[in-house]
C-alpha cells in the first residue's frame, strides 16, 4: 500500500484534507437550490463509502509495503473494527446536525463554530492518545483558533442577518455538531497501528481499511439518523424516500461528489497521520473552517449586507486561523 514517509509530504497531505473538508459543503449549496439537505445527505454518504472502496482498492492494495486491503480486513480484530464503526456513527450523526447548521446558518457561521470547538476539543483528546509534536506550539496554534472562533461569533452577531429563532438554532446545531465531530477521530485512530503502518500490529488496521470500516459505519447509522430527520426535519416539512427517487441525475451526482470529495480528504488526513502524529494531522485538517469561511464570504456573499466593522471582524478571525494553522505545522 502507499504509505507517506516524509513530514512533509504529510503537511501536503494535510492541506488537502483542509482544502476538501472545507469544501464539500459547496455542492449541499448547490443541490440546495432545488433538494433538501435530508435527501440530499443520503447521495453524500453514499460517496464517502464509494471513495474508500476505490482508496481501498488502489492505493491500499498495490505497492510492497505493509498488507493489502483484503488480507488486513481479513485479520483485522472485532474490537478495532467495532472501534472504526462506532467512529462512523459518532460522525455520522454530528455531521447530520452541521449539515443542518449549514443549511440555516450559512456556511461561514456554521463552520467556524462547529469545526472550531471540533478542532480544539479534538486536538486535545489525540494529542493525550498518543503525545506526537511540541506541546507549546500546538495549543498556542489552538488558543489562536479559539480567537477565530470569537471573531466570527462577533461577526455574525454584528451582521443580525435572518429572523432571530432561526438564527438560534443554527448556532445551537453547530455547538452540538462540534462537541461531537471531536470524537470521531480518535474510535478511527485507535483502530489503527499509528506507529508502525508499514509492518503494523496484529489485530489493527491500516488507515485504508479502517477509512472503509467507518465509511460503512456511516452507512448503516444513516439509515436511523436520516430516516429520524426526513420525518421530524429542524426546518420545512417532512421529506420521503419517494421524493429522494424523483431526484434527477445531476442532483445525485452532486451529493456523490460531495461525499467524494469529503472522503478524499478524510483519507489523505489518515495516511498523513502515521508521519505527522494524530493530533498534528486532525488539527491542520480541520483548518476547513478557513476555507470555508472564505467560501461563504467571499463565493456565497453571506456577509454581503453586513453593516460596518463586520469585515474588520472577518478579517481577524482569517487572520487568527492562519497564525493557529502555522504554529501546529512548526508543532513538530
Amino acid at each position: 500500500m502507499f504509505i507517506v514517509t516524509s513530514y512533509p509530504v504529510a503537511i501536503a497531505f494535510c492541506i488537502i484534507t483542509m482544502f476538501c473538508w472545507g469544501s464539500w459543503a459547496n455542492t449541499q449549496k448547490l443541490a440546495a437550490k432545488s433538494w433538501r439537505f435530508e435527501l440530499f445527505y443520503w447521495d453524500y454518504v453514499i460517496g464517502i463509502l464509494a471513495f474508500s472502496i476505490l482508496s481501498a482498492l488502489t492505493l491500499g492494495s498495490f505497492g510492497t509495503e505493509g498488507r493489502s486491503f483484503l488480507d488486513d480486513l481479513a485479520q483485522a480484530d472485532k474490537g478495532n473494527i467495532a472501534s472504526a464503526l462506532i467512529g462512523g456513527i459518532v460522525f455520522n450523526a454530528a455531521n447530520i446536525l452541521f449539515s443542518a447548521a449549514i443549511a440555516i446558518a450559512g456556511m461561514a457561521v456554521a463552520f467556524p463554530i462547529a469545526i472550531g470547538i471540533a478542532l480544539v476539543l479534538g486536538v486535545l483528546l489525540n494529542y493525550f492518545a498518543l503525545q506526537q509534536g511540541n506541546p507549546v506550539y500546538l495549543f498556542l496554534g489552538v488558543g489562536c483558533i479559539c480567537i477565530a472562533i470569537v471573531m466570527n461569533a462577533l461577526a455574525f452577531r454584528k451582521a443580525g442577518s435572518g429572523s432571530a429563532k432561526v438564527s438560534s438554532k443554527g448556532i445551537v446545531l453547530s455547538i452540538i455538531a462540534g462537541v461531537l465531530m471531536s470524537f470521531f477521530y480518535r474510535f478511527i485512530a485507535g483502530s489503527m497501528d499509528l506507529e508502525n503502518f508499514a509492518s503494523p500490529a496484529e489485530g489493527k488496521m491500516t488507515p485504508y481499511t479502517a477509512v472503509y470500516v467507518f465509511a460503512v459505519g456511516i452507512l448503516l447509522s444513516n439509515f436511523l439518523f436520516n430516516t429520524i430527520l426526513m420525518k421530524k426535519p429542524f426546518s420545512g416539512p417532512p421529506v420521503t424516500y419517494n421524493d429522494y427517487f424523483k431526484g434527477g441525475f445531476k442532483t445525485h451526482l452532486t451529493g456523490i461528489l460531495g461525499g467524494a470529495i469529503w472522503g478524499l480528504g478524510n483519507s489523505f488526513n489518515l495516511i498523513a497521520a502515521g508521519k505527522a502524529g494524530p493530533a498534528i494531522s486532525y488539527g491542520l485538517g480541520q483548518g476547513a473552517t478557513l476555507i470555508a469561511a472564505l467560501w461563504g464570504i467571499l463565493i456565497w456573499k453571506e456577509f454581503k449586507n453586513a453593516p460596518k466593522g463586520t469585515n474588520a471582524l472577518l478579517g481577524a478571525m482569517l487572520v487568527a486561523y492562519v497564525i493557529g494553522l502555522s504554529l501546529i505545522v512548526v508543532a513538530k
